[in-house]
């Protein structure tokens, strides 16, 4: 495992498609295959709609709604969903058709499973449940939700007995094993990219997206969009309005190796660092990345030369007994006390339990922390 991909504690805060060979080619041949399709669609005329407790006639193709699951904030309301056939593109331009939108799914990938329950979609069957709980505190999962083991080696037999009819899986190339696991059960499956260093936040709305025409949820999907939206543009103006916007940052996490510290800046291309910058931050991290997910490596020697006037970093208060604490780490080393956002007191955390690489909702936690950091 390289440095660049090393999880933080046993039970590894980075995408399973992160600890793999970075994505490098598109998924062909793989499932029910349309080398020629690139757009992402639904289809039908869109007047059949359905609900959680059963499915009605549109008329006028406005949709029927009904009651949900309390998954996320917003699913005390009644939600639209879509009944008709799915045709959609998969994110290695893979076809993937059904006869009705998803209504039992799997899903591999914590943001997949946080996407889905912004949709108010309750899956059947999720990869590590403990971690999940742990980690990502955006939207909670329901208990009493099958665990199919790890994100990377999921216990196929379980998976399969959940009787899923999509499972939703993030993979690091086309060479992962899982695609062709996967390939052997038969059922539809969607293949992800956790990240696109080229436009990181489109990338995550995108997932969402996807993921909502998977289920027939867009309308859900386009108001959680907007929500993200104002949001950012919200915090954008507070910043502003404090004159604020314009100041430089540096976000960071880190872990302790061989009583060494390791540090990993999420530099250009990352959806934490790219959510900075549009609220109208500057990051300073302009070093070498991976191409995945636009995050560096360094050491406290890395940080002496950076002008960054505010640092913030991942929370290490959370549950998990196993993370690494690796601010108290540094707290004798005069590297970093000399640093000026150490030494003026412009060392901020932020809340544990924000996923990085999460979907709308991790990511206006996001914005918040950015925000609570920089007003406090």
């Amino acid at each position: 495992m390289t440095p660049l991909t090393r999880p933080l504690s046993k039970r590894s805060r980075v995408p399973a498609a992160l600890v793999a060979t970075v994505f490098a080619m598109l998924l062909a041949a793989c499932g029910t295959t349309d080398d020629s399709a690139s757009d992402a669609s639904t289809n039908g005329d869109a007047n059949t709609e359905s609900t959680a407790e059963g499915t009605e006639q549109g008329s006028d193709g406005e949709g029927a709604t009904g009651s949900v699951a309390a998954t996320d904030e917003g699913c005390t309301d009644e939600v639209t969903t879509s009944n008709e056939a799915v045709t959609l593109t998969d994110d290695f331009d893979r076809t993937v058709e059904l006869d009705a939108p998803a209504e039992r799914v799997v899903a591999l990938e914590w943001q997949q499973i946080e996407d889905l329950l912004t949709l108010c979609i309750e899956p059947v069957a999720v990869a590590d449940v403990e971690g999940y709980g742990t980690w990502v505190t955006s939207v909670d999962l329901p208990e009493g939700v099958e665990d199919v083991g790890t994100r990377g080696e999921p216990n196929i037999d379980v998976l399969v007995a959940a009787d899923p009819d999509l499972i939703i899986v993030e993979v690091s190339g086309p060479d992962d094993p899982v695609v062709g696991t996967l390939e052997a059960t038969g059922i539809p499956f969607l293949v992800t990219v956790g990240a696109d260093t080229a436009d990181p936040v489109q990338h995550m709305k995108d997932t969402f997206t996807l993921i909502a025409e998977a289920v027939g949820r867009t309308e859900r999907a386009e108001a959680v969009i907007a929500e993200f939206d104002a949001s950012l543009a919200d915090a954008k103006a507070e910043l502003e309005d404090a004159d604020i916007a314009g100041e430089s940052f540096l976000y960071m996490d880190g872990w302790i190796q061989d009583n060494n510290v390791s540090l990993r800046p999420f530099g250009q291309g990352s959806l934490v660092g790219e959510i900075g910058e549009e609220l109208g931050l500057a990051n300073v991290w302009t070093g070498e990345v991976d191409e995945a997910y636009g995050l560096g490596q360094t050491d406290i020697e890395g940080l002496a030369d950076l002008d960054a006037q505010w640092i913030f970093h991942t929370g290490y208060d959370g549950p998990d007994p196993e993370a690494e604490d690796v601010i108290t780490a540094l707290t004798d080393n005069p590297i970093w006390n000399a640093h000026p956002a150490v030494a003026e007191g412009r060392v901020r955390s932020f809340p544990a339990g924000i996923w990085t690489f999460g979907g709308p909702r991790s990511s206006q936690q996001v914005i918040a922390a950015y925000l609570d950091a920089l007003s406090g």
